[in-house]
């Protein structure tokens, strides 16, 4: 079971606590993910070998046999029914298929509530180690509070050892509970060599997705945290209110910024961009800013609609934790030449996921698409390359909250805006 959960890497994203990608519902909603592949998926020749379920039915049955017989514990059959679905999706060698039991479901379904109590941390999931590492900490948050920081490993929840289990897991089942009851995360810091113990106390916050204000007097900033579906609203207005305010110039920060629905990301370029941009003829006489394609070459292809633009100078602020929607906003943008991209490569995901309700109240997680954006670009395993390179200074790595004025990343977009580029 330890090699199975082991092998179940997946993203998850939550307003507390969140990941690489975004859990999605079938109907409309999708996830950002990585690709198998690079270039269009082609339509297979000859039919890939499937599974001989008469064959594994009886080498199963054949094991329960011999655990009837000589296992020295008492068998929790439910436990075991779970984990040879598990084990099944784990055989897909894809780390973002995954199979999700009824409880897990739940809770799963739980991180798009809006608030809920957590710590207050943003986790990141590296696909090749397995390792969850926080890549930022809420202000006034519980995790703040304990002294959490950006770059701390996952270790241990309890006295539980966590690492190497599916981040989903982490949060659903170890980190997030009930309001008010404490919660030892035991971290690895690596600058320091040294597991640090932490005590959280859990509690409701309700983080924004969208955060605005004025830098100077002409000079608008917005960071976006996630796409979700309440952030699309959080967006626009928080651009309406900084337009109202007087802003000439705006940077928008997706740094550290995991990804999520798709939808939102779209709608949200749909409403800085013109809708008649026929740069890309996929768009067929619309501004085309992402579209997908499955195994047999179809797919869906979004446009702008909404008839409304943002004329201003943009920069986006981009780093190695920008993934998923967080790519194809930048992509779009960057592709039209309507923003110029500042920071250090992103994440590279290029996969769709389907979350697909198994009707007992199980579910699976699958890989159904690839998705491009508007000048075709695979960005799978390459990220998107910024306009202007800058990295973090390393000074600022590991501090839980960074001030503008100190933000060398920030402050780079800003010169590079003042100067026309």
């Amino acid at each position: 079971m330890g090699v199975l959960t082991g092998a179940l890497v997946m993203a998850f994203v939550g307003l507390i606590i969140v990941g690489m990608s975004a859990g999605i519902y079938l109907f409309g909603r999708r996830v950002i993910s990585r690709q198998p592949q690079p270039g269009a998926p082609s339509i297979t020749e000859e039919p890939a070998k499937r599974v001989d379920f008469e064959q594994v039915t009886s080498k199963m049955e054949m094991i329960q046999q011999i655990i009837d017989q000589v296992f020295l514990y008492d068998e929790d059959a439910q436990n075991v029914e779970d984990f040879i679905y598990r084990g099944m999706m784990a055989g897909l060698d894809d780390p973002y298929s995954v199979y999700y039991s009824e409880e897990d479901y739940k809770l799963m379904q739980e991180s798009t509530s809006g608030t809920y109590s957590g710590i207050g941390a943003m986790i990141s999931q590296n696909r090749t180690t397995g390792l969850c590492t926080v890549v930022k900490v809420f202000d006034g948050s519980p995790a703040l509070e304990a002294g959490m920081r950006p770059g701390d490993v996952v270790y241990k929840v309890e006295d539980t050892l966590v690492a190497g289990e599916s981040l989903d897991v982490i949060v659903s089942n170890y980190v997030k509970g009930e309001e008010g009851t404490p919660v030892q995360i035991t971290v690895y810091r690596a600058d320091e060599d040294a597991y640090v113990d932490l005590t959280l106390t859990r509690k409701k916050i309700e983080v924004p997705t969208v955060e605005s204000r004025m830098l100077d007097e002409t000079t608008g900033y917005v960071a976006v945290s996630e796409f979700d579906l309440i952030t699309v609203d959080q967006f626009k207005t928080a651009i309406d209110d900084l337009t109202a305010e007087g802003m000439k110039q705006l940077v928008i920060d997706l740094r550290n910024n995991p990804g999520g629905i798709l939808d939102s990301a779209v709608a949200m370029v749909d409403y800085l961009i013109p809708d008649d941009m026929m740069d890309f003829k996929k768009g067929e006489g619309k501004s085309l800013i992402v579209y997908t394609a499955d195994r047999n070459g179809e797919g869906e292809t979004y446009t702008a609609s909404d008839g409304h633009a943002v004329d201003l100078p943009i920069a986006i602020l981009v780093n190695g934790d920008s993934a998923s929607a967080s790519e194809v906003f930048t992509g779009a943008m960057k592709d039209y030449g309507r923003a110029v991209v500042v920071g250090t490569t992103s994440y590279g995901k290029g996969i769709v996921q389907n979350l697909i309700p198994l009707g007992d109240g199980s579910a699976i997680k699958l890989t159904t698409a690839h998705y491009y954006t508007p000048s075709g670009f695979d960005l799978h395993e390459k990220g998107i390359v910024p306009d202007v390179e800058v990295p973090l200074d390393e000074a600022l790595r590991t501090q839980a909250v960074i001030r503008p004025e100190d933000d060398n990343q920030l402050k780079k977009a800003v010169e590079v805006l003042n100067n026309g580029q």
